[in-house]
């Protein structure tokens, strides 16, 4: 099992929503990094930080999991999307996303200002100035940010 932290903006798709819908697919990301992590790394089942970017504060949110195995993003074949690839087919995607679904919502949020000065994640993706939206996130770092979500 691996862990994971992916990043939305919560104007766009907020831990709210992923609580009022239960499950969600993860369209719209378009970094081949990000892509490949989706594509090849994840699996169903493997736990994921939810991450509120361009908020006051930024910083994790609670918690959901990859409920589905990496399927074709088909926001990346329609023309009237802000994530259409002319070069996507449904043949040959190019994009790729992954189902996740609602675990839990923290009491509070984890900003990275307190991310950064935590001790044991020093070495976190999100603590490097990463603007990647999709990061792996090592089990005991994982752990610590769930700990002090739950504070």
């Amino acid at each position: 099992m691996k862990h994971w932290l992916m990043k939305s903006e919560p104007d766009s798709y907020s831990i709210e929503d992923l609580e009022r819908d239960g499950r969600t697919a993860w369209t719209g990301v378009r970094n081949y990094q990000a892509r490949n992590l989706m594509r090849d790394e994840m699996s169903v089942g493997d736990p994921v930080l939810f991450y509120h970017s361009s908020s006051n504060p930024p910083g994790v949110v609670g918690v959901a999991r990859v409920a589905s195995e990496p399927y074709g993003d088909a926001t990346a074949l329609d023309p009237r999307s802000d994530y259409y690839d002319e070069k996507a087919t449904e043949q040959e995607p190019r994009w790729y996303l992954v189902d996740v679904e609602f675990v839990e919502r923290f009491p509070r949020t984890v900003p990275l200002a307190e991310l950064k000065d935590t001790e044991g994640l020093e070495e976190m993706v999100v603590t490097q100035r990463s603007r990647l939206s999709v990061q792996p996130v090592r089990p005991e770092e994982f752990e610590i940010v769930r700990r002090l979500g739950r504070s």
